[in-house]
């Protein structure tokens, strides 16, 4: 891997994050259109909790044997977010399970944390640009 490769690779986990937000905007935005549709089962986005398992499960895996030895990278191009049913939760009794104050919650929160993942790639290309400008 070269330098690069290394100084993007950070950047590459922050754009899937964003891509995993704006996902997550779509559905919970889908889940509070559909607030009073009977029957309706909400749905949830997976992905920080796939992207952590596998940074641990790569992190146990890998045994330096020497302290000069580079630890491996890990490999998040196969990491997708996942779009799941919720078809156990129960909130109403026509079986919609959408609740509204719940869903603006998240979305309050999702909305956070797109803008925060999107300042700290704004900041990183930035960094990067006085790096390349040789830091004119």
């Amino acid at each position: 891997m070269n330098i690069l490769d290394k100084s993007f690779k950070h950047i590459n986990i922050l754009e899937k994050s964003m891509n995993a937000s704006w996902l997550r905007n779509e559905v919970i935005s889908n889940n509070i259109a559909n607030v009073n549709t009977p029957k309706f089962k909400r749905s949830i986005v997976k992905f920080e909790s796939i992207l952590a398992e596998r940074i641990s499960n790569d992190r146990i895996e890998v045994k330096l044997t020497h302290k000069k030895h580079l630890p491996l990278e890990i490999d998040i191009d196969d990491i997708e977010p996942t779009v799941i049913k919720d078809r156990k939760s129960k909130y109403r009794k026509d079986g919609n399970n959408v609740n509204i104050d719940v869903e603006m919650a998240n979305l309050s929160k999702n909305t956070i944390r797109f803008n925060m993942l999107s300042q700290i790639v704004s900041q990183n290309l930035r960094k990067l640009k006085l790096v390349v400008k040789d830091g004119r």
